[in-house]
């Protein structure tokens, strides 16, 4: 009999192979997550600038490693649906470290993760090709040895950096996707990624489902879906969205004692506390 995080993977899977393109929010607490849930989404994602600011720290493997699966297992235990965890580029520098974070990671009971390729150095902003390629390779290893499946979305941060000539980023960016799908990733991240052309021409060359991130110039999900593009994540833009609107509250209080903007649409305390 299948256990509960199995069922949710497979859950998980399916929804990639779906004929329209599938939005994965991404949550920063237990208590966002479950607004999702409640909203009607599907599956959840994490969103690692959300998670870390919220605690107190910068985005970028700043948060500490304890606290980042403190919170997984309290955004999975908050939800039914399946969790996708963003652990950045997986809090290791080796091929070893990195498969013995995702060894932790898999006991919150998350589903899947994002891997990105981004460093974080400025003078070096991207790990080399074969060292990211061992990364996925180890972490699909460790899921066969512990017979615990984890859907891989290997992100790649060429656009989201800018990282070098703009004509011939696409095509690097596509041999890396090509190297993580030959590694063995379930799927391809390409955040930054907009141009629908670009991603016509991504999508022809990756056989293997592909994640985009919203941006105000993304295609609509209809040009998405038509595309054959399997996902879209929020990122941490419905974080933000919060905090702008955390800010717009406290100047209307501070500059003009109004507090009509918390008194009125917002949700009662008593739906809050159900």
């Amino acid at each position: 009999m299948k256990n509960n995080r199995t069922v949710k993977y497979e859950k998980f899977r399916q929804l990639h192979s779906r004929s329209k393109t599938f939005v994965l929010p991404n949550a920063w607490d237990a208590g966002s997550a479950a607004i999702y849930q409640q909203s009607g989404f599907e599956a959840i994602g994490t969103t690692s600038a959300g998670m870390a600011v919220s605690l107190g720290y910068p985005d970028g493997e700043n948060l500490p490693f304890d606290k980042l699966l403190e919170a997984l297992r309290s955004i999975v235990n908050a939800v039914d649906v399946p969790i996708s965890a963003d652990i950045e580029a997986g809090y290791g520098k080796s091929v070893q470290e990195v498969r013995e974070n995702v060894r932790q990671i898999i006991s919150t009971g998350v589903v899947g993760i994002n891997l990105e390729d981004g460093t974080g150095n400025p003078d070096a902003p991207i790990y080399d090709l074969s060292l990211q390629c061992e990364k996925i390779a180890a972490i699909k290893e460790l899921c066969d040895s512990l017979k615990m499946p984890l859907f891989v979305n290997a992100r790649t941060d060429l656009f989201w950096l800018n990282i070098g000539n703009p004509e011939e980023r696409l095509i690097i960016a596509i041999n890396r996707c090509k190297a993580y799908q030959e590694a063995g990733a379930d799927s391809i991240f390409v955040p930054g990624l907009k141009n629908t052309d670009a991603i016509n021409i991504l999508r022809q060359e990756i056989s293997i489902p592909i994640n985009l991130l919203i941006d105000a110039e993304t295609p609509s999900l209809q040009m998405l879906s038509e595309i054959g593009i399997e996902r879209v994540s929020t990122g941490s833009a419905p974080f933000r969205a919060t905090v702008t609107f955390l800010k717009r509250v406290s100047e209307d209080i501070i500059k003009r004692g109004d507090f009509q903007q918390i008194a009125d649409g917002v949700i009662s305390y008593h739906e809050l506390a159900k």
